[in-house]
Parts: structure tokens; sequence; C-alpha cells
């Protein structure tokens, strides 16, 4: 049997095909390597992303037991400000003490990644009353649970532990922080949702024009507490007695 003869018309056909397949997947995979490294992933991780590319600058770095042991601590608006307007943050507050830096956040949906792990289950938000017109389906409530930035319902999103954080997002936040405070030692961040309404508390009083002064044993138990395993538990201060506030 005479073997099959391909014309030269299938063979431009076949190239061209294949041609615009692998044209296909290189843009592709352009298209994600740029996502990657632009301001709105936190997932990649990758060495080669420019976020990721400096040495980290949040977390315990000094080891010194005796860290978070603030002489004072003060609210910085600007920083807040800062902080607030990274893609996937939906609040910020930011503290100074003599040492360190503490961040607290809310996330939201404007980047990706902003988790280290796990899908919906490591939120600590129920957020199903959206769709039935309430804040707290256990109750129905229509408006927010109290006075605070974070809540269990139809809150922006807070995450129960430090590590549930992506190391990107936090090496951003660190970034942004020490471009604009460079003597700062250690940048610790965290979106549990007792810290964050813990924080807003503190703001409160900065915001009000009261002294922080007399809180700095309250704000550095809460810090211990949250970074360094600290075994007092904190209380908030809108629990503590009126005349202490």
């Amino acid at each position: 049997m005479a073997a099959r003869r391909h014309s030269p018309l299938g063979h431009r056909i076949l190239a061209v095909a294949c041609g615009l397949a692998l044209v296909g997947s290189l843009a592709a995979c352009n298209y994600t390597s740029y996502y990657q490294k632009s301001a709105h992933d936190y997932s990649s991780r990758a060495k080669n992303d420019p976020k990721m590319t400096r040495v980290r600058s949040y977390g315990a770095s000094t080891g010194d037991p005796k860290q978070h042991e603030n002489r004072y601590f003060e609210y910085s608006s600007k920083l807040s400000y800062d902080v607030k307007a990274l893609p996937g943050v939906n609040s910020a507050i930011v503290m100074l003490t003599d040492k360190n830096a503490y961040v607290a956040i809310l996330t939201d949906w404007t980047a990706t990644g902003t988790k280290s792990h796990g899908g919906a289950a490591t939120r600590e938000q129920d957020n199903t009353g959206t769709t039935e017109g309430v804040y707290n389906v256990d109750t129905g409530g229509t408006t927010n649970v109290g006075p605070r930035l974070a809540t269990p319902y139809n809150s922006y999103f807070t995450h129960k532990d430090v590590s549930d954080l992506s190391s990107e997002l936090k090496q951003v936040i660190g970034d942004t922080v020490r471009r604009g405070h460079p003597r700062v030692q250690e940048v610790h961040i965290s979106a549990n949702r007792e810290f964050v309404n813990q924080m807003l508390e503190f703001a409160k009083l900065s915001w009000g024009n009261k002294p922080l002064a007399p809180h700095t044993q309250s704000f550095n138990r809460l810090v211990q507490y949250m970074f360094a395993n600290g075994g007092d538990i904190p209380l908030p201060l809108y629990e503590h007695p009126p005349a202490t506030r």
C-alpha cells in the first residue's frame, strides 16, 4: 500500500495550530507570572516575586525575651492609613512603641492569597447574614453587633492565629511600616478578632485626645499574650471598671 502523502497546505495548518497553542500557553504563563508579582497577589511566595526579595521585615528578630515590655505606646494615623491602603487590607490600626510596631488588620477581597493556608473555615466570620438581611443569624439582629470593628457576623475577615496570614502579606506590611518608621526593631502583625477589637479601644483613646500612658501595662499584656505566648489573658478596656478606662 502506498504511503499517505500530506499536502503542503495540511502541514501549514498543523504548524499554525501548534504555533497558536504555544503562543496561548506562553501568554497564560506570562499572565500568571505578572499577576503573582503584582501588588494584588500574596499567594506565590516565590523568591523572584519582588514582594519577597528583601530580608524578612516582620515578626521576632532580636531574640530579646523582654521585647514586648514597652515603656510607652502611641497610635500612628499615618502608618495606619498606609497599611490600610494596601490591597487585601480593609482596615488597619498601627501602634508604635519605644521598640516595636504592632499592626491589627482586617482583610477583604481586594487581593488574593491573604491567608497562609485553608479555606473559608480559617476565617472567624459567618457572613451568611448578608443574604438573609441580618447581621446576626443567631438572633436575627439587623444592626451591627456592638461597638466592635470586627464581629462574628457580616464583618470583614479576621484570622485567629498569627500564622494564618500569608507570609507575603506580612512582608509587605512590614516593609510599609519600616519605610515610614525606620527605627522600629520588630513589626508584629495579627488579624485576630479580639486583638483587632482591643487595639481599636486603644486607638479610640488617642482619637479622643486621652492619655495612653495609664494603659501601657494593659497594652503590654495584650501584645505579650498575642505574640509571646503570655500567660495573662488581656481584659478589654470596655470591660475595665469605669474609673480605670
